[in-house]
């Protein structure tokens, strides 16, 4: 028996899944933040986080949208916010990671998870892909934290040490096993 296809038949196939990426710089003892900033500013590490973001959708919660309000060009955003009111026009607000997660499977590219701490904690069981930049410092004062990463992300797929005046600083892509 030999197949021959319906000449009106259409081929249907399943929507490609999309990648979830954590994206993140944090201290060797997993700082990301200090009296609501980074406690750093590299510009190496911010081109790479325009770069990998670019053409996706980001999902963020209020303060890292704050502390990124130009992170709304070329990316769709959506924001976790209990205050949609103060979240402007362009920008998708949602009340959880939830419901963050399924409207951004509508929307376009990978789906990349932007800070803060609480989203961090949240998504990480749902992560296929972590980008990191790694300061290699400790920051004894810092207030917010990147949950350990380090069972749930064991594979390295790249790597890149880098500086600059200020700061040592790797590059790496993880995977889950």
């Amino acid at each position: 028996m030999s197949f021959r296809p319906l000449s009106s038949a259409v081929l249907c196939l399943p929507p490609v899944p999309k990648s979830t990426h954590l994206i993140v710089a944090c201290s060797e003892n997993r700082v990301i933040g200090r009296r609501g900033g980074l406690p750093w500013s590299i510009p190496e590490d911010t081109k790479f986080f325009q770069e990998k973001t670019l053409g996706n959708t980001v999902i963020m919660g209020s303060r890292s949208f704050g502390e990124w309000p130009s992170c709304v060009k070329g990316r769709d955003v959506i924001v976790i916010t209990h205050e949609p009111e103060k979240i402007p026009s362009g920008v998708l607000a949602v009340t959880s990671l939830a419901e963050a997660m399924w409207r951004a499977d509508g929307l376009r590219g990978d789906i990349y998870l932007c800070g803060g701490q609480r989203v961090y904690e949240e998504g990480l069981p749902f992560g296929d892909v972590l980008d990191l930049t790694l300061v290699h410092t400790t920051i004894d004062d810092g207030d917010t934290f990147f949950p350990d990463w380090r069972k749930d992300f064991p594979k390295e797929i790249a790597r890149r040490e880098s500086n600059d005046a200020r700061w040592r600083y790797t590059f790496l892509t993880l995977a889950r096993a």
